[in-house]
């Protein structure tokens, strides 16, 4: 069965095209309280970026907006949808909500979103690890009736799952299923959800997105190819969901643009200085997310760069306990002056002021 409200022409077009989608942080005042300002600037700044849509109350909005004692999810997804609408954008912007849990969570977060104008849902298998393959796949079903469902392969290092190829082949069949975002950072895993899409009679429906910050770049240049009974079927991740690109996203749109040139390019003749290309994001990726501390850090370090921008207050978090890691800030720091060309400082400090408005 389809969702309710299925995306628009436009809005397929636009996703299959490529998007950056960023990952939406929480701005915390220090207190740490909703500071409602902040949040509505973030919005602000990730349109006027050209950013093709937001995710919320996803992994970098943290999951402890969930948690009664905050009871923070219904509010930030409405304060994102609201400054969307205002902005009155004359071009396809897509709203999607972190969706996660058990069935009836997952439903109910699900009718939430829906009901704040949100396009899709991003839904988390993460925490579920006593459902079976098969009841994972249920649970999609039923989320996909109510709202299009972007799927999600989570890296086990943080909570997520290995799932079997026949696992994402019976995923991709699932009709309301328009996009799968895939982040296990593991190429085996990468391929098998390719390979999976490219044999379902749905992969013209289904756009893929990399979430694997340890290789954007190689991930959005690459065409996959595969065999699906006669035919050869291509197929490549045309954008991406990140939690890296809610940081320096004016740069990331530019990547992402610059990046669809050369795939149209003649002969697809690609140059070796791409290879450079991506190792520095990843580099960048390294510090911002902290691998080196099993990425306890991967919150806080989005939240420092917006602080130096002046787009948060502050690092804080709902859990006191997240927090930059030792050297963290110094790696930071050293990705400023090493790859200078990265930031959009200067485009942020051009319209801050109009975002905090």
């Amino acid at each position: 069965m389809s969702p309710k409200k299925p995306l628009t022409p436009e809005q397929h077009r636009a996703l299959h095209d490529g998007l950056v989608i960023p990952a939406h942080p929480l701005a915390l005042d220090e207190h740490r309280l909703l500071d409602e300002r902040h949040q509505r600037a973030l919005t602000r700044y990730y349109m006027a970026s050209g950013a093709g849509g937001i995710a919320v109350g996803v992994h970098s909005t943290q999951f402890e907006i969930r948690d009664p004692k905050f009871n923070l999810y219904e509010r930030v997804l409405r304060l994102a949808s609201e400054e969307v609408e205002r902005a009155g954008l004359q071009r396809p912007f897509l709203r999607i909500a972190g969706i996660c849990g058990p069935v009836p969570q997952a439903l109910g977060e699900a009718e939430t979103a829906a009901g704040l104008g949100y396009d899709a849902g991003l839904l988390s298998m993460g925490g579920l690890s006593g459902l079976s393959e098969l009841e994972l796949l249920k649970r999609t079903e039923q989320v996909a009736e109510r709202i299009p469902v972007v799927g999600f392969y989570l890296q086990p290092s943080v909570g997520g799952k290995v799932f079997s190829f026949d696992f994402w082949r019976a995923f991709a069949d699932i009709p309301g299923v328009v996009a799968i975002k895939l982040a296990p950072f593991n190429r085996y895993q990468t391929i098998d959800v390719v390979r999976a899409v490219c044999c379902s009679e749905r992969r013209d429906d289904i756009a893929l997105y990399t979430g694997n910050d340890d290789n954007i770049v190689n991930d959005l240049l690459t065409v996959y190819r595969f065999k699906a009974g006669e035919r050869i079927i291509e197929k490549r991740i045309v954008g991406g969901l990140l939690g890296h690109w809610a940081v320096w996203t004016r740069k990331a749109v530019e990547l992402l643009d610059e990046i669809k040139g050369v795939r149209s390019e003649e002969q697809g003749r690609l140059s070796a200085e791409w290879l450079s290309r991506n190792i520095e994001v990843t580099d960048a990726n390294a510090a911002f997310f902290d691998p080196a501390h099993g990425f306890a850090g991967c919150i806080p370090g989005i939240h420092e760069v917006l602080r130096r921008q002046g787009l948060m207050k502050g690092t804080w978090c709902l859990n006191p306990h997240e927090e930059l890691s030792p050297g963290q800030k110094d790696e930071i720091d050293r990705i400023y002056r090493d790859y200078p060309h990265l930031n959009d400082d200067a485009f942020v400090r051009e319209h801050l002021a109009e975002w905090l408005s």
